[in-house]
């Protein structure tokens, strides 16, 4: 395998510079982490760190120099250590330390230390191995945890005793289930217990960190998985309890309903087929959040979460406040898609009416797309000929949603008349009958009751100011006659 890694290394420029730069100031050097990891599984990375016994922002220096110009050097004395972005690439360095923590803190006491010091506080087993860049040994694997056999075994595990490793950094909790989802790899049994034991002590993680690990299982292709690990551990109760909320069956004269949270689990994974827009897979994840909230039990009917669309867009804003989520238009789309994810499903029969499309399109604007691809990932049946059946319906409506929009332009609504020309051919101040008018006319076109331009428009102003009380001035009598 060392003649493997030799020849690799060989192959790539960098790998070359920092070797020989390592030589020349006396500073044994490594690749560590997740690059070895992704080299023997033969996946992509970009990003390589590199581990020396000396100082790691002397060699990134010396290294820079190096590269030339196009290599921009970072340079983090508080934490001693530095970063080089050359062509696409991120180059990490740092010097080898062996870490001590406080029970209060996942900021460690810092020492210089051996590569085998480093090797020990690094979290999985997978992550602990190296690869000499040294002139007498260049290529080897230290691989002193079995990285490689428990790579082969598709196991995350930790170095050292689980408690030790989750108890210093419980941040570390969180990775083991990010990398487990991320590679398709289980937990070891010991070091899931070791979660399991120590999910309290989460407490001391930033909100910054947690989120920043949450989304990064979100954005796995099964992400399914990591939600079942978080919920089976107790972590998702701590970080996210309202999902945890959604788990469970509740039962009423043999009535029961679907428990939302694997039914939840199974449209994010439907939707990550579809797309990978985070935000778009955060809506699959808040699309139910309301339904206990929401949850009543009807004689006649059964089960009921009446307005669960409406309350849990309500919802949306406070969540990502709390998960320190971005609380822009990003918000405001997922809110949007969580409140308007039932529209498309009251609209698959045919009778549905021309004016209901209009509605729909109106309020979705741009992102009516969006809220058919979250729709299609709703329909989670077990019953396959029903998923069919569901699946051509929405193609009947989005064909109606090309249809209608062609034809009436309501998409990125503009209203035909503005307040503006209200105020000027009826000549009155800014007031409340201004924007009454202005909902008639929006109305009016939504309704299909007037063609959405601007002649039908301004003649349903001229009448409905005439309700109103209203009097074109004199110039506009002669002209509304003409239109």
């Amino acid at each position: 395998m060392s003649d493997q890694f030799e020849d690799h290394l060989r192959s790539l420029h960098i790998f070359s510079v920092v070797s020989e730069t390592a030589i020349e100031i006396g500073s044994p050097t490594y690749v560590v982490g997740g690059y070895v990891r992704d080299l023997i599984l033969k996946r992509p990375s970009k990003d390589i760190d590199f581990v020396c016994v000396g100082s790691g922002i002397n060699l990134a220096s010396s290294v820079a120099k190096k590269l030339g110009d196009k290599a921009k050097l970072s340079v983090f004395k508080n934490f001693g250590t530095a970063a080089i972005h050359y062509q696409g690439f991120e180059y990490e360095f740092v010097g080898a330390r062996k870490e001590s923590y406080r029970k209060d803190s996942r900021n460690p006491i810092v020492e210089d230390g051996t590569l085998e010091d480093d090797q020990n506080r690094r979290d999985f087993t997978v992550n602990a191995m190296a690869i000499s860049l040294n002139k007498h040994d260049f290529g080897v694997l230290i691989d002193p945890f079995n990285g490689v056999e428990d790579l082969r075994n598709m196991i995350m595990r930790t170095p050292l005793e689980p408690g030790i490793t989750f108890s210093d950094d419980p941040l570390r909790m969180l990775r083991a289930i990010r990398f487990a989802t991320q590679l398709h790899f289980d937990i070891e049994p010991d070091t899931f217990q070791g979660i399991v034991d120590h999910v309290d002590r989460i407490s001391i993680i930033s909100q910054e960190r947690i989120t920043y690990e949450l989304n990064k299982i979100i954005m796995t292709d099964k992400p399914s998985y990591g939600f079942q690990l978080l919920f089976h551990c107790g972590l998702l109760k701590l970080i996210f309890p309202e999902m945890t909320d959604l788990q469970g069956v509740e039962k009423i004269n043999g009535k029961g309903h679907k428990d939302n949270f694997y039914h939840t689990l199974q449209v994010l994974d439907n939707i990550c087929e579809m797309t990978d827009d985070i935000w778009l897979r955060w809506a699959a994840i808040l699309h139910d959040i309301a339904k206990p909230a929401t949850q009543r039990f009807n004689e006649k009917v059964g089960w009921t979460f009446h307005g669960h669309e409406d309350l849990g867009a309500k919802w949306v804003p406070k969540i990502f406040k709390r998960m320190k989520l971005p609380l822009d238009d990003r918000m405001k789309y997922v809110q949007k898609l969580v409140r308007l994810h039932l529209r498309p499903i009251a609209l698959v029969n045919d009778r549905v009416t021309d004016s209901a499309i209009r509605r729909m399109v109106f309020e979705a604007g741009n992102d009516v797309s969006d809220l058919m691809t979250l729709c299609k990932a709703d329909v989670t049946s077990k019953n396959p000929e029903r998923v069919k059946k569901y699946r051509a319906n929405f193609k009947k409506v989005e064909h109606k949603i090309k249809e209608v929009e062609e034809r009436d332009h309501v998409m990125n609504f503009h209203p035909p008349v503005s307040g503006e020309q209200i105020i000027e051919v009826f000549d009155i101040k800014p007031s409340k009958v201004v924007g009454d008018l202005k909902l008639e006319i929006k109305e009016a076109i939504l309704d299909g009751k007037i063609k959405n331009n601007e002649e039908e428009a301004f003649r349903l102003m001229l009448e409905l100011g005439k309700r109103h009380g209203l009097k074109p001035i004199d110039k506009y009598i002669s002209t509304s006659k003409d239109k």
